[in-house]
This record gives structure tokens, sequence and C-alpha cells, in this order.
């Protein structure tokens, strides 16, 4: 199948106006950092340096700290949900209002293509604080008693493929039961969070219950370890997450942990086949992979294998990879080097390893950091590929027989976040979403998401719920 030709169809930078240099926003004004180095960064699409941004060190995130102390003793923790709500709707509307600007600034400083962050993240960004603001003045009905009371002071770290999306996902439930917030961003993906500190700035926030520290791992540690943080919540690696838990341990902190993922995507041979296969292609290669919960390990029925993979290699060789910024683009850059290196070592591995890998022909830019939609075949349950979260856009395929041999295959995973099920069956996917052990298990669709709609997982996979009402519940004491 020949692919369309489009003419370019790039979106404007100049509605974007990116500073030479940010500080830290702490107690409701920007500030230079006193004890960390600035970092820089850059367009994962073209090496360009965007930003100098400062690094937060142990000190800086102390001062951060102590200001959303003072905001939750003295205003925000003692305000009413009403008022606190009005706060969140306005914050709401000013995303609304500043979304083109916001979805620029995020396909440039992570790399996913225009049409995703226009028309996916930042629209559930705005969402989210419109569904936490009606929670604000209700929360005797998240379930959590008549009195419910917040934690006081959240310690948030959010990770770098969906920074303005993983943003709200924390601070609007924090906020909306009354916590007062320290977020810290990805080191590759700041520049939204630090439009968001404008944004709170413009809906007159008071100062201290949002504050935004920059920085590495060593500023991470800092905030997560910080004496005076009540609540940690985290969205990243399970490696990560595990010294995150070792490190709250014993302490009176609460946490949840939103860790990596291995989902299955699970072909039956009655599926609607054109249907399942977009919901494979937006499984695996949406935001180039970089998706906890993405369906990388695809598990087809036996007596539609052949069909399912002649279709599928015909619609990759229609995705367009190249300029996150083009509207017709549907694969953007891969966010940073390192990432890159890791996609490429294992995918290595999976061909010495004695799986076939494909891919289609498409040229790659000369700047950036580029890899081709790419799917593995002959792939075994023992093959690193199928067990490891490579985080790219890279597909894993395994058949099965019978439904019991699909369940226990996508069982063998230590992780549990989420599942897909494609069959015509009604009957069938209630079954088998019983038996998988995955915290989300969507049918005959993928990567849906709605601000009232829990998300989380099992076993290595973390431990907590973002979103709806028991979202709302991790913020609450109880």
């Amino acid at each position: 199948m020949s692919r369309f030709e489009y003419a370019p169809a790039p979106e404007s930078r100049a509605i974007v106006d990116i500073k030479s240099s940010y500080g830290l926003f702490v107690n409701g004004q920007f500030v230079e950092a006193t004890d960390g180095k600035p970092f820089k960064t850059v367009s994962p699409a073209s090496e360009e340096v965007l930003a100098e941004v400062s690094e937060a060190g142990p000190a800086d995130v102390d001062k951060a700290v102590r200001a959303a102390r003072k905001a939750f003793d003295r205003v925000w923790g003692s305000m009413s949900g009403k008022d606190r709500a009005k706060y969140l709707f306005r914050i709401a509307r000013l995303i609304q209002e500043r979304s083109r600007e916001l979805a620029v600034l995020e396909s440039l400083d992570n790399g996913k293509p225009i049409r995703e962050s226009r028309d996916v993240d930042i629209p559930l960004v705005a969402a989210h604080f419109f569904y936490y603001a009606g929670w604000a003045d209700k929360l005797e009905y998240a379930g959590v008693g008549d009195d419910p009371q917040p934690w006081g002071v959240a310690g948030q770290v959010i990770p770098w493929n969906f920074p303005m999306l993983m943003l709200a996902w924390k601070i609007a439930p924090a906020l909306a039961a009354g916590n007062t917030v320290v977020l810290k961003p990805a080191e590759t993906t700041p520049l939204t969070a630090l439009a968001f500190a404008e944004i709170c700035q413009q809906a007159d926030l008071p100062p201290g219950v949002v504050n935004i520290v920059t920085g590495a791992g060593r500023t991470g540690q800092a905030l997560v370890e910080h004496p005076d943080v009540d609540k940690v919540a985290f969205t990243g690696s399970t490696d990560v997450g595990r010294a995150i838990a070792k490190s709250v341990a014993g302490t009176r902190k609460a946490v949840t942990l939103e860790l990596g993922g291995k989902a299955a995507n699970i072909v039956f041979e009655d599926a609607p086949i054109d249907q399942t296969i977009e919901g494979i292609v937006n499984g695996i290669f949406f935001n180039q992979g970089h998706v906890c919960c993405a369906g990388s390990r695809l598990l087809v029925q036996e007596s539609v294998y052949d069909e399912v993979l002649a279709r599928l290699k015909r619609r990759m060789g229609t995705l367009r990879v190249g300029d996150p910024l083009d509207k017709n683009t549907d694969i953007g850059a891969i966010n940073s080097a390192a990432q890159l290196a890791k996609i490429r070592e294992l995918s290595q591995i999976g061909e010495d390893e004695g799986a076939e890998r494909w891919s289609p022909e498409c040229e790659l830019p000369a700047n950036g950091y580029w890899f081709p939609p790419t799917v593995f075949t002959g792939v075994s349950q023992a093959h690193r590929i199928a067990r490891e979260e490579i985080f790219g856009p890279v597909l894993s395929v395994l058949t099965f027989r019978t439904p019991a041999e699909a369940v226990e295959k996508a069982n063998n995973t230590p992780f549990g976040l989420s599942a897909g099920i494609w069959t015509e069956k009604g009957s069938r996917i209630l079954w088998m979403a019983n038996q998988l052990r995955a915290g989300v298990v969507w049918a005959n669709t993928f990567n849906r998401f709605d601000p009232t709609s829990p998300f989380g997982g099992y076993k290595e996979s973390g431990y907590g719920r973002e979103g709806g009402r028991h979202g709302l519940e991790a913020y609450l004491a109880h």
C-alpha cells in the first residue's frame, strides 16, 4: 500500500515565547537556585537547546517545602472546598485559553506529535482540573469518612512522557483535597511545568500552594526524603519506585507509585479486524511508545495470526515519522539520547536472541533522536523484549490457541498495569477481564483515558490509583 503524500503542515512556533533561562517557582515567585547547577533542556527532534533551567539542590527543596507548609497551615488547608474549587476552575479555564501555546511547547520539549499534545494531552489536562474542581466541596462523599482531611504537603515527582498530563494527574486532586504541593518535573521536559507556574500566578493562586523545583535525580531524592513532606506521589520507572518505597518505609509518609508496564494486547479470531489493527497501532506507537501502559506485547490467536500480521505491517507502512510540529506526523522523536540508546540496546538483544525484526521503510531525520516503528515476531516469553519495558515504538508478537493460554501468557510478567482484549463476545471480555492481573483492562479499544476513571496497577507496576474518586482518596488522610 503506497502512502499518501502530504504537503508539510507545520504548527507555528511563534505562539510560544521560550525564555533563555528559568528559575525555580517557590512561594508564588520565580527565584534563582542557591545550591544547584543549571542544566539545558533540548528539543529531541533537533537537539536544539531550548532554555537553561535551574537545578534545585537540597536547600532549594527545603525552601519550597517550607513555603508549601506555610501555605497549608495559613491559607489552603483551612480554606473552604467551595473557595478552593474556584481556583481550580480558574486554572482549568486558563489552560484552555493557552492550550495551543501549551501544546506547541510540549511537542518542542518532549518530541511528541503536535496532534497528540493538541488533541489528547492538553484537553485532558484541563478536564482533570475541571473534574477535581467539582470534587473540592464534596470530599465527604469520597468514601474515606464523614470528615476527610488532607495530608498536608505533597511531594510529587513526574516523568517525561506526558509532562503536562502527569502534572494534572498529581496537582489537581492534591489541591482539591486541600493539600499544598512541591512538584519536580522530569529534567528533560521542564518547560510546560514552568508554564503552569505562570498559570498559577495568572489565577492568583495563594503563594506557596504550588511550588515547582526543577532538576534530576538528586532533586527528586531531596524532595522525597524531606522530613516535612507528608505525602509522596511518583510516576516513573520501577527501579526508582523501589528506591522511593525503601526511603519512605518506616516513616509517617503516605505514598503512591505508578510504575512500569508490559501490557498484553490480546486479539481473538472473532475480533473486528480493522478496528483491532488501529487499536494495536495506537497501543504501541502512540507517543512513540513512551507509555507505561503501552500494549507492547501483542498476543494473537493462531488462526488469525497471518492476517493480523500482514495487515499490521501494511498499516505500519503508512505511519509518518518526522517533525513533531507537523500536523501530519504520526510518530515523533524519542525523548532523549539516553532513552534512544536503551531502545536500540534492547532491540539488538531481541535480534541476538533469535527474534525476527521488521520496520517499514522510512527516512529518519539527520538530527535529533529517532527510531522507526518496529515489530518483532518469533518471540517467546523468555525473550527479554517480551519481559522488559522498552518504552519505545517496539512491539513483540506472540501467539496463543485458547483463552486460558492467553491469560497465562498475559499474566506471565512482573508488571500488572494494563491489558487489552479484542473480541466480539461480551462474555469472553468479562471472563478475561476477571482473569487478567492488570489494573486497567480495555475492551475493543486501547489507551482510553478519562478523569473520572481510576488508573493504576499491581505487582511491579506500583500501588495506588490516580484519576476518579480513587485518585482523590490518595490525597486524603484516613
